[in-house]
């Protein structure tokens, strides 16, 4: 059984983490141009604001969400580039006390949710557990854009192992995405590092015939679509497996322009 306490500690953390990183920046880091195109530092962390309030309503206020879900049917291209555009035009203090506010509301909120109640949400319903390992997930992939946007190696933590998770869990979302019928057979995905930092880390029977291997942290960065698979020592064995490589990520919704090869060479 998942212990749900420990996932919402491991995403305080991990929300702390990116604090500390965008705590004390003045103005014009907060205008600075992220690694994603169109985004600032500014963006990202109202992006993260934004979603936070989306997974309140999604626990709390189903008719709001229901709304919510309408408005991304109308505009799946856009939805989330208007409310990051939106929210990054608040002054940047009224951006992190937002993002502040809502990322403890949502861990009460979560803990709050029944036992076997199951969130709607843009992707699949996800249960409490995987909503949070979910926002474990996007708090570090975006935090990975300002850490590129500010030069800053961050240190690795076991919480990379929510991310892998996630990313292959979504395997047949990402293909769905894609307009590709997802393959019968699971993958077996094989991932080193050290014990500390959540490695080595497996998945899927030995057996399988389609296999992925290379660094924890090397799949994290592909499965949020933080780095080009050209970039990362990620090996694909089985054609479909390199398919997958290619489409892959870990976040409901379009999957965005990506990185390109040699971008942070």
């Amino acid at each position: 059984m998942v212990d749900l306490a420990a996932v919402l500690d491991d995403l305080e953390a991990e929300g702390a983490a990116l604090d500390r990183l965008v705590g004390d920046l003045g103005p014009e880091l907060w205008a600075a141009e992220t690694p994603a195109p169109g985004w600032t530092i500014a963006h990202q962390i109202a992006h993260l604001a934004w979603t936070d309030d989306q997974v309140r309503s999604a626990a709390t206020d189903p008719a709001a969400f229901a709304a919510a879900l309408e408005d991304a049917a109308a505009d799946p291209d856009g939805f989330v580039d208007r409310a990051a555009v939106r929210g990054a035009a608040l002054p940047p203090e009224r951006i992190l006390a937002r993002w502040r506010t809502g990322r403890a509301a949502v861990s009460a909120v979560l803990a709050a949710v029944p036992a076997g109640q199951r969130l709607p949400w843009y992707g699949p319903p996800m249960s409490v557990a995987s909503m949070a390992g979910a926002r474990i997930m996007e708090t570090w992939a975006h935090g990975q854009d300002i850490a590129d946007t500010l030069g800053v190696v961050r240190p690795l933590t076991d919480r990379l192992r929510y991310v892998a998770r996630i990313g292959v869990r979504a395997r047949d979302y990402a293909y769905a995405v894609h307009g590709l019928r997802p393959p019968e057979r699971e993958f077996r995905v094989e991932l080193t590092g050290p014990a500390e930092v959540g490695g080595p880390w497996t998945h899927g029977p030995q057996d399988a015939a389609e296999r992925v291997s290379g660094p924890l942290l090397d799949f994290c960065l592909l499965v949020t679509r933080r780095r080009h698979a050209d970039d990362l020592a990620i090996r694909a064995h089985g054609a479909e497996a390199a398919r997958w490589l290619g489409i892959t990520q870990s976040y409901a919704g379009p999957p965005g322009q990506g990185r390109t090869p040699g971008q942070f060479a």
